[in-house]
């Protein structure tokens, strides 16, 4: 006979990337806790050949998903699973795992399945990426410019440095290109000018800094920033403003190097050709345009924090 348990969820879908992180997440040590709980525990590894939509299939029959991996491992199945309306665990398994960090999850298998089992849920919005004639889905934010870029040249030393990979490229982007951009927003165009855009759901990058205020992932809308200056240095007094607001030490000056902006429907497109992201993953080659959507009260995410702390 099983033991009993007092968790709402009797049954786990686990879907896992086992190249995520140096493949050192745990998460065999996270079934087993489950399975010792008396949860029913399917895994599934996601391959070269498999997709999201194929790794999610069937899972009417589980009472929630866990999804282990880096950022786009963990949105592209809160994308895929959408439609289930499944309790969701971020499960963190890659480098940075910034929406585990968005949601404050803890990060042993232990604690996570602790906090899996006490059904904790917040539901928050997803977005939606047309890209290359492609349509993704993604939770934290997409970009165009020097933090695709960024993010695209610390690939090599992540093995090595781990999230210090990040904060290495970002030194090297000195002297990052510029370009005009042209945004539509909610169907009202206008032109800027700056080193890149992004579009955001979350507001938090890593060790729980804020991008910049007034960013929510549960009112209906994106905020789209636009990266001004020279080089990511210009942006320390947004950052430092930012930090101060979230620590109540004052309205936050921003400076003069971010604009921002909210809407429910985005189009971004560059004046030249220009790296992209969406949650982490890089696109081969660059692109000039792509269309964002948010899409509200999509993902209900197991997690203890609450929408004061997930708001910047």
């Amino acid at each position: 006979m099983s033991p009993d348990t007092s968790s709402p969820f009797q049954s786990a879908l686990i879907v896992f990337n086992p190249k995520s992180g140096q493949g050192d997440s745990g998460v065999e040590d996270f079934a087993q806790h489950l399975r010792d709980a008396g949860v029913r525990v399917e895994m599934r590894e996601t391959t070269a050949e498999g997709t999201p939509d194929g790794y999610v299939q069937g899972l009417e029959g589980f009472d929630a998903l866990v999804g282990a991996g880096g950022d786009g491992t963990v949105s592209s199945l809160a994308y895929a699973a959408r439609s289930f309306g499944k309790p969701y665990l971020a499960y963190p398994a890659g480098t940075a795992n910034l929406i585990a960090q968005n949601l404050d999850l803890p990060d042993t298998p232990r604690e996570l399945a602790d906090l899996f089992l006490s059904g904790r849920t917040l539901t928050l919005d997803l977005a939606e990426l047309n890209i290359q004639d492609d349509t993704k889905g993604f939770a934290m934010l997409a970009g165009l410019g020097v933090d695709a870029a960024m993010i695209r040249d610390s690939e090599e030393a992540k093995g090595r440095f781990g999230v210090g990979a990040y904060l290495i490229s970002a030194l090297k982007q000195i002297n990052p290109e510029q370009a005009e951009f042209t945004l539509t927003l909610d169907g009202e165009t206008r032109t800027v000018e700056g080193m890149g855009v992004m579009v955001a759901n979350f507001g938090l990058a890593n060790f729980r800094v804020p991008i910049t205020g007034d960013v929510s992932p549960a009112d209906g809308k994106l905020t789209v920033i636009v990266l001004k200056g020279g080089n990511l240095a210009s942006l320390l007094p947004t950052l430092i403003g930012s930090v101060r607001a979230k620590l109540n030490l004052g309205d936050p000056d921003l400076g003069s190097n971010l604009e921002r902006y909210e809407a429910c429907e985005v189009t971004v497109r560059a004046s030249k050709p220009l790296p992209a992201q969406y949650d982490g993953e890089t696109l081969d080659g660059e692109v000039q345009e792509f269309r964002a959507k948010v899409l509200p009260g999509a993902v209900r995410y197991i997690t203890a924090t609450t929408m004061t702390d997930l708001t910047t």
